[in-house]
């Protein structure tokens, strides 16, 4: 299925257990008020902003990404969680390295279910 929808909405789910996943791995560092519903607006707020700054942040940071040899990808990741934490108040990260930390669990889950549903559709 290449729905743009459906897409969203795996999209949206990723993150949320993905920040699900790091706020229990960082119980410390990550904090929400109310758990489940922050968690899932926390995701949808993730998945809309990879959207729409991640391509723009990874053109202009390009030439640090080519020189680490794609490693500067987990710094980008965890500044987009970071960007979600300091516009949606109810999630709170005390520190980048958290951020950074719950954007390699996100981007962790997203790439064990895209190859879990790729797998999936070619059988």
């Amino acid at each position: 299925m290449n729905y743009p929808l459906y897409r969203f909405v795996t999209r949206w789910i990723v993150c949320s257990l993905g920040l699900w996943i790091a706020a229990s791995l960082l119980s410390s560092d990550i904090t929400f008020q109310n758990k489940l519903i922050d968690t899932i607006i926390a995701g949808l707020f993730i998945a809309i902003v990879n959207i729409v700054l991640k391509p723009l942040l990874i053109i202009l940071s390009l030439p640090a990404i080519v020189f680490t040899l794609g490693l500067f990808m987990i710094i980008v990741n965890g500044l987009m969680v970071y960007i979600v934490s300091e516009l949606y108040h109810p999630l709170h990260i005390t520190n980048f390295w958290a951020a950074v930390f719950a954007g390699m669990v996100i981007g962790l889950v997203n790439y064990l279910v895209t190859t879990i549903l790729e797998s999936r559709k070619t059988e």
